[in-house]
C-alpha cells in the first residue's frame, strides 16, 4: 500500500500546466491498483494506493515520478488480502 502526501506548491503548479491528470494516469496504468483513494488529508492533497508489487526493485519506478514531479512524501507499507492472511496463519500451524 502506498500513501503519497503531495507538496501543495509543487502539485498546484503541476495541475496549473495541466501535466497532474497525466502523472496520475500513467501511475494508476503502472501499479494496476486494486484500490485508490484520493482526497485531502492534514490539509493537503494525499493518495492511498493499494497494489501488488511483486518486487521491491519497482520502488524507485513508481516512487520517483511523486518524489520529482509532486514533491510527495511517501510511506510504503506492505499488506495482506484476506486470503493472503488465511495462507500465513496456516502456515504456521
Amino acid at each position: 500500500m502506498l500513501k503519497a502526501h503531495l507538496d501543495t506548491k509543487v502539485s498546484n503548479e503541476t495541475l496549473r500546466s495541466g501535466r497532474l491528470p497525466e502523472i496520475m494516469r500513467s501511475l494508476m496504468e503502472a501499479l494496476d491498483p486494486e484500490a485508490a483513494y484520493f482526497g485531502p488529508c492534514e490539509g493537503g492533497r494525499a493518495c492511498t494506493i493499494v497494489f501488488d508489487m511483486q518486487d521491491s526493485s519497482a520502488l524507485p519506478a513508481i516512487t520517483e515520478p511523486l518524489f520529482q514531479d509532486l514533491g510527495a512524501k511517501i510511506e510504503i507499507q506492505p499488506v495482506m488480502t484476506r486470503e493472503d492472511l488465511e495462507k500465513g496463519l496456516a502456515a504456521l500451524q
